[in-house]
């Protein structure tokens, strides 16, 4: 019987490893596959243009995607190599970390459900600057646990380093401060740290780390900083209730974890608070370092969600330590039902992203960018004076500034926000009295025909604007899937432009 049990073991296991592995196979596929984003070519164009930091994010998204286009070429394929490296390497990490809390058998059977998810599946195909966050976040974590219980200054020097990274990478790295003092308020264990010199180590090497990014929004008057917080807070004070965000955000990060892993966070959430009630203690220390660190982050955004639109990838850093804290609980059992939804929605990205079966009624597609560059370059060549431009936030102008040799401008010569375009080209004064080309993304078309609608935005900027022929991207079989419409713009009133400039946050 026990010669069956083992057997039976190490059957599950090798069942397990194979799915995992087919998982990892198809995702290399996709990878190869998959055309470039509208954030691949955004956070390359920052790359283009190095700085201390950027209007919407801080740098190192930037850095990764120079590194590795300086050392190979610039080209789709190593865009996405940069993120699917960097992920492996968080992913490697990440079992460094498991290790602390659990077996190695568990670690290893916790590896092996975050690197089987949707979430790990993103962050190797899509540029984010979650992809170099989540890395440092989860080096964060495994140097803090590190540091929390050996006392070795050595490890919290390196911790103010890491977390003062992921502050580089993405400003929702906040949250490890707060989980970190939140945990040692709880704990009365470690309690002692809060006001030590441990912590002081800690805060010293974190402010020098991130001390480029504080000096660059002080020289450009705090832009970045006022970006990700008033704006945004001034939307959430409006109090809309919005069911729709909330269950859409819901549905995200059902995905993201896939139902096994978004089901189990919520029962281990559970069963560790029930078990606390009825013990009336808190959960031990191991136990309450990981809580620390999920779930604020999952409580804050998913709170917020009520009244404002999150994202799905910014809960991501919280299901580090969640998937961590689920391994102390799942079964082998749980763990194939995980694998066999991956590898089944897997398999339908394959299948999406190389035969397209579905297009995607938004910009956020990987699809058709290469034809509508190259349509733009025939256009280019029949208007060779008039300068590019888009407006849709960054997507079009972005990926036009990828695949062409000139720059392409966005909304900011039409006296709008556009984000990073609006740092890069603040002085426009060189395109006065310039004729243009104006690329409009019609993602709702029912047609392929002109719009013959004149862009209202545009009248202001040019003495005279004309609607050319739209671009119509089709499929292999010449079906229309993509349409952009096209304007001709005369004489570019650049004095009539309110400066970006003089105040940055309400164009």
């Amino acid at each position: 019987m026990l010669r069956a049990l083992t057997q039976s073991h190490y059957r599950s296991g090798y069942l397990a490893v194979s799915l995992f592995i087919l998982v990892v196979i198809i995702r290399l596929l996709t990878v190869q596959r998959m055309g470039l984003m509208p954030q691949d070519a955004y956070y390359y164009y920052y790359s283009e243009h190095l700085a201390l930091s950027y209007y919407d994010h801080p740098p190192m998204i930037a850095y990764l995607l120079r590194l590795f286009t300086e050392i190979f070429s610039k080209d789709e394929v190593i865009i996405k190599l940069a993120n699917a490296v960097t992920t492996v390497f968080s992913l490697v990490a990440f079992y460094f970390l498991a290790k602390q809390f659990l077996p190695r058998h568990r670690a290893g059977s916790s590896l092996v459900l975050l690197g089987s998810t949707v979430m790990v599946t993103n962050l190797s195909l899509v540029s984010l600057p979650d992809v170099p966050l989540v890395l440092f976040w989860t080096l964060s974590l495994l140097l803090l646990h590190k540091a929390i219980h050996t006392g070795s200054g050595f490890y919290w020097a390196l911790a103010g380093i890491t977390v003062g990274l992921s502050f580089n990478s993405k400003y929702t790295a906040v949250f490890l401060l707060l989980g970190l003092v939140l945990f040692l308020l709880l704990s009365s264990q470690h309690r002692k740290y809060v006001f030590s010199r441990q912590m002081l180590l800690l805060l010293i090497f974190l402010l020098l780390t991130v001390s480029p990014v504080v000096m660059w929004n002080l020289q450009n008057d705090w832009i970045s900083f006022e970006f990700q917080s008033s704006n945004r807070m001034s939307s959430i004070a409006e109090l809309n209730l919005s069911p729709r965000f909330f269950f859409g955000n819901i549905g995200a990060q059902l995905l993201l974890l896939m139902p096994v892993l978004f089901v189990a966070m919520f029962v281990v959430f559970w069963k560790v608070g029930k078990k606390a009630i009825v013990k009336r203690s808190m959960p031990d220390s191991d136990v309450l370092f990981l809580l620390c660190f999920f779930l604020p982050i999952v409580g804050f955004f998913f709170t917020l969600s009520s009244v404002y639109l999150v994202k799905s990838n910014w809960l991501m850093p919280a299901y580090i330590a969640a998937v961590v804290l689920i391994g102390i609980y799942l079964t082998e059992r749980h763990v194939r039902y995980h694998l066999a939804v991956s590898v089944v929605l897997h398999v339908l990205l394959l299948v999406q992203v190389v035969f397209y079966p579905v297009p995607v009624k938004s910009d956020d597609t990987w699809w058709g960018w290469d034809q509508l560059a190259a349509e733009v370059e025939i256009l280019r060549e029949r208007y060779p004076n008039h300068f590019i431009v888009s407006d849709d936030g960054y997507k079009t102008a972005a990926v036009l500034n990828f695949y062409m040799k000139e720059d392409v401008y966005a909304g900011n010569v039409l006296g709008k926000n556009g984000l990073q375009f609006s740092l890069t080209h603040a002085d426009l004064s060189h395109l006065k009295n310039n004729d243009a080309l104006f690329i409009d993304s019609n993602n709702s078309f029912t047609d392929t025909l002109k719009s013959n609608e004149i862009e209202r935005d545009l009248l202001p900027y040019f003495d005279q604007v004309k609607e050319l022929s739209p671009i119509v991207i089709t499929d292999e079989e010449g079906k229309p899937v993509r349409k952009f419409l096209v304007f001709e713009c005369r004489n570019y009133r650049y004095d009539q432009l309110v400066q970006f400039e003089d105040n940055p946050i309400e164009h």
